[in-house]
């Protein structure tokens, strides 16, 4: 009996401890972490959309100008704050059209707070680009080097940018 005393009494107490170690790991453990690990706006500072590059190490802005026909792409940093500037002279934009691949050049436009020779803005104003961009299947690519680091990213088109000069299409 003195036996079976001490079994329940050594049963007790480690389920004591363990429930006192686990209350403890969790006081002192950080708070759970957020999905997403930056906090930072939902558009660009253009009110273009923004693109993901790595694990929101670094962030491009796309802005859709059909009037003009010009689209233009912004390099953002992780918390979309500040622009990042690269020394790359393009970066480009692959798509399909008609089942083929079609390739964009993006050239460079520096801003008055880019460093000489470097650019955080890349603009192309074609008319069969943006067309083209919104062909279904289109499946727009981004593709540039940052810290000559490669970085290649889906771009995503707001569907809800101006057709006003399009056709309608009869119901």
């Amino acid at each position: 009996m003195y036996f079976q005393a001490i079994q329940k009494l050594d049963a007790l107490m480690f389920a004591t401890i363990c429930a006192l170690t686990m209350a403890a790991q969790a006081i002192g453990a950080p708070p759970a972490a957020k999905t997403d690990a930056h906090e930072h706006a939902e558009v660009g500072p253009h009110k273009g959309t923004l693109i993901e590059l790595g694990e929101e190490e670094y962030h491009a802005e796309f802005v859709l100008d059909e009037k003009t026909n010009t689209v233009s792409i912004y390099l953002l940093d992780g918390e979309v704050k500040n622009y990042v500037a690269i020394p790359a002279k393009e970066i480009t934009v692959t798509l399909k059209h008609g089942g083929k691949p079609e390739t964009f050049k993006l050239k460079a436009k520096s801003q008055k707070t880019d460093p000489a020779g470097m650019s955080s803005m890349f603009t192309l104003k074609d008319k069969e680009f943006v067309e083209d961009l919104h062909h279904k299947g289109s499946d727009p690519r981004l593709m540039l080097k940052i810290d000559g680091k490669p970085f290649s990213a889906k771009i995503e088109l707001d569907e809800d940018h101006d057709h006003k000069d399009e056709p309608k299409t009869k119901k």
